[in-house]
């Protein structure tokens, strides 16, 4: 059967010692996904690496790489354009042609660019291109930016409705230890459900030359799970890697299975896309309700915590302050905390029923 993949790539995978992009590196990636799309795939490219490419321009690779923000977007300005100059001529070397995608956390916030970017991604597709994206590093706010792109291709296997994501690392998969500390150290090759024991494994980022570590793959993983995609986590210079994954080879990395449940665009995109404003309390009555797909009404909440405006999206908290869903608030917080604990007919007239409808709400595990 065909499938359509989404493949991550990091900085740490097609970087050489000295932090620049190596050219065979890419070629390798690229020569394996011509063999995909030769196979009848559709694939899509994730790939960081716009910083690492931008660097030798100015002379700054090796122990001269600058660590602020500031500089380091304005370095991924210049290295974005050489980045997907490599790829294009990689993959023009099997007769594809490359699309560039830049994506801002704000295509995955506001739901008219989150259609957009779908939209322009699968056209790409129809087209016979091969989409290469990259997070917009140079005009990404610092506070909402998402740092690493695995979280990235996880939404956009979602977008583009795969059948599997591939996160491509330095590493074999995850393992019981650090590898590189413990001899005894074991890879994980299944992962049903990512519980706080699979969580504990993850450590920080395993190269200096990447923003992404095994936490952060394990998240992306999450998203892609709950999204009905299956992940495999892999290291990048394995002969094949691509391939073994699409035809499900064991033992290739640690391969996480999609859930059984999946959640739809909407609610995906309330759970992962969407950043909280704020927390609402609720009691344990509320708690069940909730969790039987009812929605949320005031004589259920508690207390409200933070600032925030009717559309936003806020966590929802049960009395020992532990999360469990989150949502899209109809009321804005001072309404809620008003409100708290009234009767539907003690509310104004002019103030919505309902504190979140049931369409807008997500049990989280």
């Amino acid at each position: 059967m065909n499938k359509t993949v989404v493949v991550k790539v990091g900085t740490s995978s097609i970087t050489d010692e000295e932090g620049k992009i190596s050219q065979k590196s890419v070629a390798k990636i690229c020569h394996e996904v011509a063999d995909l799309k030769r196979s009848g795939n559709n694939v899509v490219i994730v790939t960081s690496g716009a910083i690492a490419a931008g660097l030798p321009f100015l002379g700054l690779t090796g122990e001269k790489r600058p660590q602020d923000p500031s500089t380091l977007q304005a370095i991924s300005a210049i290295g974005q354009g050489s980045l997907i100059g490599i790829y294009r001529e990689e993959l023009a070397n099997h007769q594809l042609l490359a699309g560039q995608v830049l994506l801002a956390p704000l295509d995955f916030f506001v739901r008219s660019q989150y259609l957009h970017a779908r939209n322009t991604l699968m056209t790409l597709i129809d087209l016979g291109v091969i989409p290469v994206v990259n997070e917009n590093d140079a005009i990404a706010d610092d506070e909402i930016r998402f740092g690493d792109n695995d979280r990235i291709a996880a939404l956009v296997a979602h977008l583009v409705e795969a059948d599997l994501l591939v996160l491509l690392t330095d590493t074999s998969g995850l393992f019981t230890a650090d590898p590189r500390m413990d001899s005894e150290a074991s890879l994980i090759e299944e992962i049903i459900e990512i519980d706080q024991e699979m969580e504990k494994y993850a450590g920080g980022s395993s190269s200096d030359r990447g923003s992404g570590g095994m936490a952060s793959k394990l998240a992306a993983a999450k998203i892609a799970s709950w999204s009905g995609v299956r992940t495999v986590i892999a290291n990048a210079s394995r002969a094949e890697i691509l391939k073994d994954a699409c035809n499900e080879v064991g033992g290739i990395g640690t391969v996480v299975h999609p859930r059984d449940t999946r959640l739809n665009a909407r609610k995906l995109w309330i759970a992962f896309a969407v950043g909280s404003n704020g927390q609402i309390m609720v009691d344990e009555g509320a708690r069940k309700a909730l969790q039987g797909s009812a929605s949320l009404l005031p004589t259920g909440v508690l207390k409200s915590i933070g600032d925030f405006e009717i559309g936003d999206a806020v966590e929802i908290i049960d009395e020992k302050s532990k999360i469990f869903a989150k949502g899209i608030v109809r009321q804005d917080s001072k309404n809620v905390r008003k409100n708290a604990g009234l009767n539907t007919s003690q509310l104004p007239e002019d103030v919505s029923n309902e504190v979140i409808h049931t369409d807008d709400l997500v049990m989280l595990p």
